[in-house]
Protein backbone atom coordinates (compact mmCIF):
# COMPACT_ATOMS: atom_id res chain seq x y z
CA UNK A 1 0.00 0.00 0.00
CA UNK A 2 2.70 1.98 0.41
CA UNK A 3 4.31 1.48 -2.74
CA UNK A 4 1.15 2.66 -4.42
CA UNK A 5 1.29 6.13 -2.33
CA UNK A 6 4.58 6.87 -3.61
CA UNK A 7 3.48 6.04 -7.17
CA UNK A 8 0.14 8.21 -6.40
CA UNK A 9 2.07 11.25 -5.47
CA UNK A 10 4.32 10.64 -8.34
CA UNK A 11 1.62 10.44 -11.27
CA UNK A 12 0.32 13.16 -9.23
CA UNK A 13 3.25 15.65 -9.75
CA UNK A 14 3.41 14.66 -12.98
CA UNK A 15 -0.13 15.84 -13.59
CA UNK A 16 0.55 19.12 -12.04
CA UNK A 17 3.55 19.50 -14.47
CA UNK A 18 1.93 18.81 -17.65
CA UNK A 19 -0.92 21.28 -16.88
CA UNK A 20 1.75 23.64 -15.85
CA UNK A 21 3.57 23.97 -18.98
CA UNK A 22 0.63 23.07 -21.25
CA UNK A 23 -1.06 26.47 -19.84
CA UNK A 24 1.53 28.13 -19.91
CA UNK A 25 2.35 27.77 -23.62
CA UNK A 26 -1.36 28.62 -23.96
CA UNK A 27 -0.10 31.70 -22.54
CA UNK A 28 2.56 32.16 -24.70
CA UNK A 29 0.57 31.63 -28.16
CA UNK A 30 -1.94 33.84 -27.15
CA UNK A 31 0.00 36.77 -25.98
CA UNK A 32 2.55 36.37 -29.47
CA UNK A 33 -0.34 37.08 -31.42
CA UNK A 34 -0.59 40.41 -33.45
CA UNK A 35 -4.23 40.89 -32.42
CA UNK A 36 -4.88 42.96 -29.57
CA UNK A 37 -8.22 42.23 -28.41
CA UNK A 38 -8.42 45.95 -26.65
CA UNK A 39 -7.57 47.75 -30.05
CA UNK A 40 -9.99 45.36 -31.91
CA UNK A 41 -12.72 46.46 -29.69
CA UNK A 42 -12.37 49.99 -29.60
CA UNK A 43 -12.27 49.98 -33.59
CA UNK A 44 -14.84 48.38 -33.51
CA UNK A 45 -16.61 50.94 -31.27
CA UNK A 46 -15.56 53.66 -32.94
CA UNK A 47 -15.87 52.72 -36.53
CA UNK A 48 -19.38 54.71 -36.81
CA UNK A 49 -18.25 58.24 -36.01
CA UNK A 50 -16.00 60.58 -34.04
CA UNK A 51 -15.16 59.80 -30.99
CA UNK A 52 -13.78 62.01 -27.95
CA UNK A 53 -9.98 61.02 -27.31
CA UNK A 54 -10.37 61.00 -23.55
CA UNK A 55 -13.48 58.71 -23.65
CA UNK A 56 -11.17 56.54 -25.92
CA UNK A 57 -8.04 56.67 -23.26
CA UNK A 58 -11.18 55.87 -20.80
CA UNK A 59 -12.48 52.49 -22.75
CA UNK A 60 -9.14 51.52 -23.26
CA UNK A 61 -7.83 51.71 -19.87
CA UNK A 62 -11.44 49.59 -18.57
CA UNK A 63 -10.99 46.80 -21.48
CA UNK A 64 -7.61 46.32 -20.04
CA UNK A 65 -8.78 46.00 -16.75
CA UNK A 66 -11.58 43.76 -17.80
CA UNK A 67 -9.36 41.51 -19.68
CA UNK A 68 -6.46 41.03 -17.67
CA UNK A 69 -3.98 42.53 -19.80
CA UNK A 70 -3.12 45.52 -17.35
CA UNK A 71 0.82 46.19 -16.45
CA UNK A 72 3.64 44.72 -18.17
CA UNK A 73 3.66 40.95 -19.43
CA UNK A 74 4.67 39.62 -15.84
CA UNK A 75 1.68 41.42 -14.34
CA UNK A 76 -0.45 39.80 -17.00
CA UNK A 77 0.69 36.47 -16.46
CA UNK A 78 0.04 36.50 -12.57
CA UNK A 79 -3.69 37.63 -13.03
CA UNK A 80 -4.04 35.14 -16.23
CA UNK A 81 -3.21 32.48 -13.20
CA UNK A 82 -5.11 33.92 -10.61
CA UNK A 83 -8.01 33.57 -12.78
CA UNK A 84 -7.36 30.22 -13.97
CA UNK A 85 -7.90 29.12 -10.40
CA UNK A 86 -11.03 30.44 -10.30
CA UNK A 87 -12.11 29.27 -13.65
CA UNK A 88 -12.30 33.04 -14.57
CA UNK A 89 -11.38 34.01 -17.94
CA UNK A 90 -13.17 37.17 -18.14
CA UNK A 91 -15.84 38.80 -21.12
CA UNK A 92 -15.96 37.07 -24.70
CA UNK A 93 -14.27 40.07 -27.14
CA UNK A 94 -16.85 38.33 -30.23
CA UNK A 95 -20.13 37.62 -27.67
CA UNK A 96 -19.62 40.85 -25.16
CA UNK A 97 -20.31 40.88 -22.34
CA UNK A 98 -20.88 36.89 -22.41
CA UNK A 99 -18.18 35.47 -19.87
CA UNK A 100 -15.46 33.17 -21.29
CA UNK A 101 -16.73 30.28 -18.40
CA UNK A 102 -20.40 30.80 -19.35
CA UNK A 103 -20.32 30.06 -23.24
CA UNK A 104 -17.85 26.93 -22.49
CA UNK A 105 -20.10 25.96 -19.96
CA UNK A 106 -22.91 25.84 -22.39
CA UNK A 107 -20.58 24.23 -25.49
CA UNK A 108 -18.62 21.47 -22.93
CA UNK A 109 -21.65 19.21 -22.65
CA UNK A 110 -22.16 19.07 -26.01
CA UNK A 111 -18.28 18.23 -26.41
CA UNK A 112 -18.16 15.62 -23.65
CA UNK A 113 -21.12 13.95 -25.15
CA UNK A 114 -19.72 13.61 -28.02
CA UNK A 115 -16.60 12.36 -27.51
CA UNK A 116 -17.75 9.82 -24.68
CA UNK A 117 -19.76 8.19 -26.78
CA UNK A 118 -17.83 8.07 -30.17
CA UNK A 119 -14.86 7.05 -27.89
CA UNK A 120 -16.41 4.06 -25.68
CA UNK A 121 -17.93 2.60 -29.20
CA UNK A 122 -14.76 2.86 -30.57
CA UNK A 123 -12.90 1.48 -28.37
CA UNK A 124 -15.61 -1.74 -27.28
CA UNK A 125 -16.28 -2.20 -31.54
CA UNK A 126 -12.42 -1.64 -31.91
CA UNK A 127 -11.28 -4.24 -29.48
CA UNK A 128 -14.19 -7.00 -29.81
CA UNK A 129 -13.66 -6.93 -33.44
CA UNK A 130 -9.74 -7.38 -33.10
CA UNK A 131 -10.11 -9.93 -30.41
CA UNK A 132 -12.37 -12.06 -31.83
CA UNK A 133 -10.19 -11.32 -35.10
CA UNK A 134 -7.16 -12.47 -33.42
CA UNK A 135 -8.75 -15.69 -31.90
CA UNK A 136 -10.76 -17.09 -34.90
CA UNK A 137 -8.27 -16.23 -37.01
CA UNK A 138 -9.74 -18.40 -40.25
CA UNK A 139 -12.93 -16.91 -39.90
CA UNK A 140 -13.76 -14.80 -43.34
CA UNK A 141 -16.63 -12.19 -41.63
CA UNK A 142 -14.05 -11.31 -39.31
CA UNK A 143 -11.04 -10.66 -42.00
CA UNK A 144 -13.84 -8.69 -43.91
CA UNK A 145 -14.20 -6.35 -41.30
CA UNK A 146 -10.91 -6.03 -40.40
CA UNK A 147 -10.48 -4.98 -43.82
CA UNK A 148 -13.30 -1.97 -43.87
CA UNK A 149 -11.86 -1.40 -40.44
CA UNK A 150 -8.40 -0.48 -41.95
CA UNK A 151 -10.03 0.94 -44.89
CA UNK A 152 -11.22 3.88 -43.04
CA UNK A 153 -8.18 4.46 -40.54
CA UNK A 154 -5.35 6.07 -42.97
CA UNK A 155 -8.42 8.93 -44.09
CA UNK A 156 -8.76 12.12 -42.26
CA UNK A 157 -12.04 12.99 -39.69
CA UNK A 158 -13.26 15.95 -41.91
CA UNK A 159 -12.85 13.72 -45.38
CA UNK A 160 -15.07 10.91 -43.46
CA UNK A 161 -17.26 13.46 -42.08
CA UNK A 162 -17.88 15.00 -45.36
CA UNK A 163 -18.60 12.02 -47.08
CA UNK A 164 -21.24 10.90 -44.71
CA UNK A 165 -22.58 14.57 -44.99
CA UNK A 166 -22.77 14.05 -48.86
CA UNK A 167 -24.61 10.24 -48.81
CA UNK A 168 -26.65 10.57 -45.92
CA UNK A 169 -27.56 14.73 -46.17
CA UNK A 170 -28.18 14.90 -50.15
CA UNK A 171 -27.79 12.05 -52.06
CA UNK A 172 -29.91 9.83 -49.54
CA UNK A 173 -31.91 12.75 -47.01
CA UNK A 174 -32.30 10.45 -44.00
CA UNK A 175 -30.11 12.47 -41.38
CA UNK A 176 -29.99 16.08 -40.09
CA UNK A 177 -26.41 17.50 -41.42
CA UNK A 178 -26.13 20.57 -39.16
CA UNK A 179 -26.87 21.36 -35.20
CA UNK A 180 -26.59 19.43 -32.35
CA UNK A 181 -30.69 19.39 -31.95
CA UNK A 182 -33.97 20.58 -33.44
CA UNK A 183 -34.19 24.44 -32.64
CA UNK A 184 -37.58 24.69 -31.71
CA UNK A 185 -37.74 21.86 -29.03
CA UNK A 186 -37.91 22.82 -25.46
CA UNK A 187 -34.33 21.61 -23.88
CA UNK A 188 -34.50 19.17 -21.21
CA UNK A 189 -35.04 15.08 -19.88
CA UNK A 190 -38.25 14.87 -22.53
CA UNK A 191 -38.32 12.41 -25.31
CA UNK A 192 -38.43 14.61 -28.14
CA UNK A 193 -35.82 16.38 -27.33
CA UNK A 194 -33.62 13.29 -26.60
CA UNK A 195 -34.92 11.31 -29.60
CA UNK A 196 -33.53 14.61 -31.33
CA UNK A 197 -30.34 14.75 -29.87
CA UNK A 198 -29.55 11.30 -30.43
CA UNK A 199 -30.63 11.78 -34.52
CA UNK A 200 -28.58 14.99 -34.56
CA UNK A 201 -25.45 13.02 -33.13
CA UNK A 202 -25.23 10.17 -35.48
CA UNK A 203 -23.69 11.60 -38.30
CA UNK A 204 -20.18 13.51 -36.12
CA UNK A 205 -20.23 10.23 -33.75
CA UNK A 206 -19.85 7.90 -37.21
CA UNK A 207 -17.90 9.67 -38.73
CA UNK A 208 -14.98 9.62 -35.46
CA UNK A 209 -15.74 5.73 -34.99
CA UNK A 210 -15.05 4.76 -38.63
CA UNK A 211 -11.90 6.67 -38.13
CA UNK A 212 -10.79 4.66 -34.92
CA UNK A 213 -12.03 1.68 -35.01
CA UNK A 214 -9.08 0.37 -36.80
CA UNK A 215 -6.27 1.67 -34.89
CA UNK A 216 -8.43 -0.62 -32.27
CA UNK A 217 -8.61 -3.70 -34.16
CA UNK A 218 -5.06 -3.51 -35.04
CA UNK A 219 -4.00 -3.45 -31.94
CA UNK A 220 -6.29 -5.78 -30.17
CA UNK A 221 -6.03 -9.04 -32.52
CA UNK A 222 -1.75 -8.30 -32.27
CA UNK A 223 -1.87 -8.47 -28.85
CA UNK A 224 -4.38 -11.70 -28.82
CA UNK A 225 -2.28 -13.50 -31.64
CA UNK A 226 0.43 -13.47 -28.67
CA UNK A 227 -1.80 -14.09 -25.74
CA UNK A 228 -2.96 -17.10 -27.34
CA UNK A 229 0.38 -18.78 -28.04
CA UNK A 230 1.15 -18.69 -24.31
CA UNK A 231 1.31 -21.60 -22.53
CA UNK A 232 -2.03 -21.29 -19.56
CA UNK A 233 -4.15 -21.02 -22.79
CA UNK A 234 -3.12 -23.97 -25.04
CA UNK A 235 -3.19 -25.94 -21.33
CA UNK A 236 -6.90 -24.59 -21.17
CA UNK A 237 -7.89 -25.57 -24.40
CA UNK A 238 -6.08 -29.24 -24.02
CA UNK A 239 -8.29 -29.72 -20.81
CA UNK A 240 -11.55 -29.00 -22.43
CA UNK A 241 -12.32 -25.58 -21.14
CA UNK A 242 -14.93 -24.58 -23.47
CA UNK A 243 -13.56 -21.89 -26.57
CA UNK A 244 -15.78 -19.19 -25.07
CA UNK A 245 -14.67 -19.33 -21.81
CA UNK A 246 -11.10 -18.99 -22.58
CA UNK A 247 -11.19 -16.19 -24.89
CA UNK A 248 -12.86 -13.97 -22.46
CA UNK A 249 -11.17 -15.21 -19.13
CA UNK A 250 -8.08 -16.07 -20.69
CA UNK A 251 -7.01 -14.28 -23.57
CA UNK A 252 -9.21 -11.07 -23.83
CA UNK A 253 -8.64 -9.94 -20.10
CA UNK A 254 -4.81 -10.35 -20.47
CA UNK A 255 -4.62 -8.72 -23.77
CA UNK A 256 -7.22 -5.68 -22.45
CA UNK A 257 -5.08 -3.60 -20.25
CA UNK A 258 -2.24 -1.62 -22.69
CA UNK A 259 -5.59 -0.96 -24.38
CA UNK A 260 -7.01 0.55 -21.26
CA UNK A 261 -3.90 2.57 -21.11
CA UNK A 262 -4.48 3.67 -25.03
CA UNK A 263 -8.01 4.79 -24.47
CA UNK A 264 -6.70 7.44 -22.13
CA UNK A 265 -3.80 8.44 -24.07
CA UNK A 266 -6.25 8.91 -27.00
CA UNK A 267 -8.21 11.04 -25.68
CA UNK A 268 -6.28 14.18 -26.83
CA UNK A 269 -6.24 12.81 -30.48
CA UNK A 270 -9.97 12.29 -30.38
CA UNK A 271 -10.27 15.93 -29.64
CA UNK A 272 -8.15 17.19 -32.54
CA UNK A 273 -10.72 15.17 -34.49
CA UNK A 274 -13.80 16.32 -32.88
CA UNK A 275 -12.90 19.88 -33.55
CA UNK A 276 -12.77 19.73 -37.49
CA UNK A 277 -16.17 17.30 -37.09
CA UNK A 278 -18.02 19.49 -35.13
CA UNK A 279 -17.12 22.49 -37.66
CA UNK A 280 -18.25 20.53 -40.69
CA UNK A 281 -22.31 19.30 -38.87
CA UNK A 282 -22.24 22.70 -37.34
CA UNK A 283 -22.15 20.88 -33.89
CA UNK A 284 -22.20 23.20 -30.98
CA UNK A 285 -19.02 21.96 -29.24
CA UNK A 286 -16.22 22.97 -28.02
CA UNK A 287 -14.64 22.46 -31.33
CA UNK A 288 -17.09 24.74 -33.08
CA UNK A 289 -16.86 27.63 -30.68
CA UNK A 290 -12.84 27.19 -30.78
CA UNK A 291 -13.01 28.13 -34.24
CA UNK A 292 -15.37 30.63 -34.16
CA UNK A 293 -13.20 32.40 -31.52
CA UNK A 294 -9.90 32.09 -33.74
CA UNK A 295 -11.79 33.66 -36.42
CA UNK A 296 -13.01 36.54 -34.10
CA UNK A 297 -9.69 37.13 -32.71
CA UNK A 298 -11.38 35.97 -29.52
CA UNK A 299 -8.18 36.47 -26.84
CA UNK A 300 -10.12 35.54 -23.33
CA UNK A 301 -12.42 32.36 -25.06
CA UNK A 302 -9.16 30.86 -26.83
CA UNK A 303 -7.51 30.97 -23.51
CA UNK A 304 -10.24 29.81 -21.72
CA UNK A 305 -10.77 26.47 -24.10
CA UNK A 306 -7.13 25.77 -24.30
CA UNK A 307 -6.53 25.63 -20.63
CA UNK A 308 -9.88 23.56 -19.93
CA UNK A 309 -9.20 21.22 -22.76
CA UNK A 310 -5.51 20.51 -21.30
CA UNK A 311 -6.90 19.90 -17.27
CA UNK A 312 -9.69 17.30 -19.31
CA UNK A 313 -7.19 15.20 -20.93
CA UNK A 314 -4.14 15.32 -18.59
CA UNK A 315 -7.34 14.35 -15.48
CA UNK A 316 -8.32 11.35 -18.03
CA UNK A 317 -4.79 10.37 -18.18
CA UNK A 318 -3.69 10.66 -14.59
CA UNK A 319 -7.21 8.84 -13.95
CA UNK A 320 -6.20 5.74 -15.73
CA UNK A 321 -2.95 6.26 -14.52
CA UNK A 322 -3.75 5.35 -11.38
CA UNK A 323 -6.20 2.91 -12.32
CA UNK A 324 -3.33 0.89 -14.92
CA UNK A 325 -2.11 -1.09 -11.30
CA UNK A 326 -5.01 -2.05 -9.95
CA UNK A 327 -6.21 -3.98 -13.44
CA UNK A 328 -2.80 -5.14 -14.05
CA UNK A 329 -1.12 -6.88 -10.47
CA UNK A 330 1.66 -7.71 -13.03
CA UNK A 331 2.30 -4.15 -12.86
CA UNK A 332 5.17 -3.11 -10.48
CA UNK A 333 3.87 0.28 -8.51
CA UNK A 334 7.04 2.66 -8.41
Amino acid sequence: MRGYGVYLLTRLGQFVLVVFIGINISFIVTHSTPIDPVEATIAASTMFGAVNPEAIAIMRQSLKELYGLEGGLFEQYLTFWRRVVVLDFGPSLSAFPAPVSALIARALPWTVGLLVVSTVLTWILGNLLGGLAGYYHQSRTLRFAGVVAMAFHPIPYYIVAFMLLIVFGYLWPILPISGGAQINLQRGFNLPFLSSLLIHSILPITSLVLVGLGGWFMGMRSLVSNVVTEDYVTYAELGGVDRRRILASYVMRNSLVPQVTGLAMSLGAIFNGAIITEQVFGYPGIGHLLIQAVHAGDYSLVLGITTISIIAVSAAVFLIDLLYPLLDPRVRVR
